[in-house]
């Protein structure tokens, strides 16, 4: 499987889930719960690290591919692993 199957198949049910995320409590919503406790400030440290990693990776990548990564860095800080499947679904078949 290569890596824009799986990040298609990953995408539909993530947008369904966080679309219904945010219906239910909202944007900030979200990020509230995580800071209720110190377990929620791990899980959102942890997501915190992904994404840094995930935007290490775009930058690199795009470098070598000539991709412009700064549309997905954006949406990675403000919508989180959407900027990364996003990437990867937009990238050249060959690459």
């Amino acid at each position: 499987m290569n890596q824009r199957t799986l990040a298609f198949i990953l995408i539909v049910p993530f947008t369904a889930l966080s679309v219904y995320a945010v219906m239910q409590v909202g944007y900030w919503g979200i990020i509230d719960y995580e800071l209720r406790s110190p377990a929620g400030w791990q899980v959102l440290a942890d997501l915190v690290v992904a994404c840094v990693l995930l935007i290490s990776f775009m930058l690199i990548d795009a470098k070598r591919t000539g991709r412009n990564p700064w549309p997905f860095v954006a949406i990675t800080l403000v919508l989180g692993s959407f900027g990364p499947l996003l990437y990867l679904l937009t990238a050249k078949k060959d690459s």
